[in-house]
């Protein structure tokens, strides 16, 4: 009878009476009102339904990849043929959290070895299988820091992309924890002599971008060396710019994380994505998510479980280190696929190809008088100033088939009219010398 509504009006009468309230809409005065009408028509015929949605995204907008120059953390990247091949095996599509690990040795040895390559791109010991996007993984970094330290004041830098901020200050204004926005030099770097004074006693964590956002590669090295060794260093990093970069865990990194989407996953309007998350084994305890573990059964055979599941649903509520209740072990799969499909050269030839693509783009814009704000050395993105009706412009670049530098003058307005520029390896000779002749005009 009630096979999709749970519950009864009467059972809700006497959940509702026995905690004080008179409705289920008084257990959300607490929350704020945005919208007072949601303008909800009556229910379609599926018919009428599908050529409604198919009328809307006729409207949607389809760039050739070489033609997207949007970049400020989601980035097109060529994905081979044999990455959505295999991610299409139906036993991967299909399943769910391996909870039997009898029956799930294929999807445990994929997280398993996910875990493997992502510690191995960081430089770091250990890593979980994965978190919800980039940002969801910063903001976790930062609690596991008060976790390990004790301590509630961090030191981030503002150029640390400024939505994982966001999303960082959401997550730990409620625990009462401190946030110190660090600002940049002329370089686009942090302000060296600004962190050392912005450090003290109370601090648990520093955190870094790297590249940061204006796509500048922080000195990690001397940035490390100003941190006192009972603060910890966060770096949130870039994955496809480490097959080039030295590896955060070489300079001293505690923890590092960031978004994993450029590694075979589509952009999909921003998302889903998946984050990424790694520390050192002393920290292991404290980190958030779920941890795939290799072992031995009693016949001796090799064998994956999932092991340190520190979230609440699986022990003492209290005890838990998050309250992260799933991850994206889908995309998790993705990433290992890719990586595995493109070894350790073929990533660094991307990483090239991407790094030699902006900084030819760069020369072209500069010749046609668009100067670098920053003169630190950057991978795939840099800043440019533009004019002052650029935003419109930007628009009417779609018009050209051309998804163009995002303007960053909102976020920076320290920055005046200002656009972050990025290429990749997608981006061809002839598409950014037509990119350069669009903004030109």
């Amino acid at each position: 009878m009630h096979r999709y509504i749970p519950h009864t009006e009467e059972e809700i009468r006497q959940m509702l009476e026995e905690i004080g309230v008179k409705s289920i809409d008084d257990l959300f005065v607490d929350v704020p009102k945005t919208i007072d009408g949601y303008n909800i028509p009556e229910g379609k015929d599926e018919f009428t339904v599908r050529k409604f949605v198919e009328g809307i995204s006729k409207k949607n907008i389809n760039f050739d990849p070489e033609n997207i120059f949007l970049g400020a953390g989601i980035y097109y990247h060529y994905i081979p043929t044999v990455v959505k091949h295999m991610a299409s095996n139906p036993n991967f599509v299909t399943a769910y959290t391996p909870y039997q690990a009898e029956v799930s040795q294929g999807t445990l040895q994929m997280l398993f070895e996910y875990q493997t390559m992502m510690c191995e791109l960081t430089g770091m010991e250990v890593a979980n299988s994965s978190m919800y996007d980039g940002a969801s993984a910063f903001a976790e970094s930062l609690l596991m820091a008060v976790r390990v330290t004790g301590k509630t004041k961090m030191v981030v830098a503002k150029t640390i992309n400024p939505e994982y901020r966001t999303v960082a200050k959401t997550y730990t204004k409620p625990q009462g924890i401190e946030i110190h926005e660090l600002d940049y030099d002329q370089s686009g770097k942090v302000d060296i002599e600004k962190l050392k004074s912005s450090v003290d006693d109370k601090t648990a964590a520093v955190a870094i971008a790297y590249p940061n956002f204006f796509g500048v590669i922080e000195d990690l090295k001397a940035i490390r060396e100003v941190i006192p060794q009972n603060v910890m260093f966060i770096v949130v990093a870039e994955p496809v710019s480490l097959a080039l970069l030295e590896a955060p865990g070489k300079f001293g990194a505690d923890i590092v994380v960031g978004e994993g989407q450029s590694l075979g996953v589509t952009p999909n309007f921003g998302g889903p994505g998946i984050g990424f998350f790694t520390t050192l084994e002393k920290h292991v305890r404290k980190m958030p998510g779920r941890i795939i573990g290799e072992t031995k059964d009693l016949e001796g055979n090799k064998g994956y479980v999932m092991i340190l599941q520190t979230r609440e649903q699986h022990i003492r509520r209290e005890k838990a280190t998050s309250n992260i209740c799933s991850n994206q072990a889908y995309i998790a799969l993705i990433n290992a696929i890719y990586i595995s499909t493109m070894g350790p050269e073929g990533l660094k030839e991307v990483a090239w190809r991407s790094y030699n693509n902006a900084h030819y783009l760069a020369k072209k814009l500069e010749e046609r008088g668009f100067s670098r704000i920053f003169n630190g050395e950057f991978f795939n993105e840099f800043v440019v100033k533009v004019p002052e009706t650029y935003r419109q412009k930007w628009h009417e670049m779609v018009k050209d088939g051309i998804l163009g530098p995002i303007p960053i003058d909102r976020v920076y307005k320290e920055l005046g009219p200002s656009a972050l520029v990025c290429s990749t390896e997608v981006n061809t000779k002839a598409s950014i010398e037509r990119l350069v002749e669009v903004m030109s005009k």
